[in-house]
């Protein structure tokens, strides 16, 4: 049996798969926290159930709020927060649930998503040395492997590869690290961004990641209705920005998540 579960085995056969974000006001610990917990979990939940009734497939809850974020998240209160709110959105969902502790806490995004009952994880640096607002962050593959391997966790690895709101360091092309982060890293998928939260990713950078066919490419940004086309290069995508009103605090809106899905499986069976 392999140590990392397939895109299928976490999902399911069926493409394009859409995975809705949950993006988590300031937690304790982080500069931003407001001192209200029940609110912040309450606000999960709502956005959990709108994803879901929405019809996304899978679901992952991030820290986003916690900015600037520290390369690698210790403090236990915001660590234990995550937990307690990964849990208590699975307990309300039935599609998959994962985890993100920004900026790369892989480590942890395991160990909760482990406790917890997640199916997966996302690392935004895996296979590669970036630079970025957090400083320089080193390639997780190595520890959250082995991470895996002592617990026996069966938990898919979604591994951004030339992360937004960073670069890489070095000169490595792009074929050579999804490659990397497939053969070495065993990841699940790569994941292709835009530049920034909110912009999509170049077309050329998702038809380069698809042709070399080492494994499924999520589109990890800026995917929305007038550039669904975007998929005819990707196994799907992971959409945060699309499904809120006005900001990315905002809570989610069910019609919006219900209107990108069916375009997004429209447009599969038809291209």
């Amino acid at each position: 049996m392999n140590l990392i579960p397939s895109f299928d085995e976490i999902f399911g056969e069926e493409t394009p798969v859409i995975i809705g974000v949950i993006h988590l006001k300031p937690l304790p610990g982080s500069p931003l926290y407001d001192g209200n917990m029940d609110k912040i979990m309450s606000n999960a939940i709502k956005d959990a159930k709108a994803l879901e009734d929405g019809g996304v497939d899978g679901i992952i809850v991030e820290n986003f709020g916690d900015r600037p974020y520290l390369k690698r998240v210790e403090d236990p209160e915001t660590l234990v927060a995550m937990a307690v709110i990964v849990k208590e959105v699975i307990r309300e969902v039935s599609v998959p649930v994962g985890v993100n502790v920004l900026r790369n806490s892989a480590e942890e995004s395991l160990a909760i998503a482990y406790v917890t009952g997640g199916r997966f994880i996302r690392v935004n640096a895996y296979v590669e040395t970036i630079v970025s607002d957090s400083g320089i962050i080193e390639p997780a593959a190595p520890k959250v492997l082995r991470k895996a391997r002592s617990l026996d966790a069966k938990i898919g690895i979604l591994a951004d590869v030339h992360v937004k709101h960073a670069k890489p360091l070095g000169e490595r092309e792009l074929e050579e690290v999804i490659i990397d982060a497939f053969e070495r890293g065993l990841a699940t998928a790569v994941i292709i961004t835009g530049p920034r939260t909110g912009e999509p990713p170049r077309e050329e950078f998702l038809r380069r990641a698809k042709y070399i066919n080492k494994g499924p490419v999520l589109i990890g940004s800026g995917l929305r209705p007038d550039n669904i086309k975007l998929l005819k290069y990707a196994d799907g995508a992971i959409v945060g920005s699309y499904f809120k009103k006005k900001d990315i605090f905002s809570p989610v809106d069910r019609e919006r998540v219900r209107r990108l899905v069916e375009l997004a499986k429209k447009y599969s069976k038809n291209k």
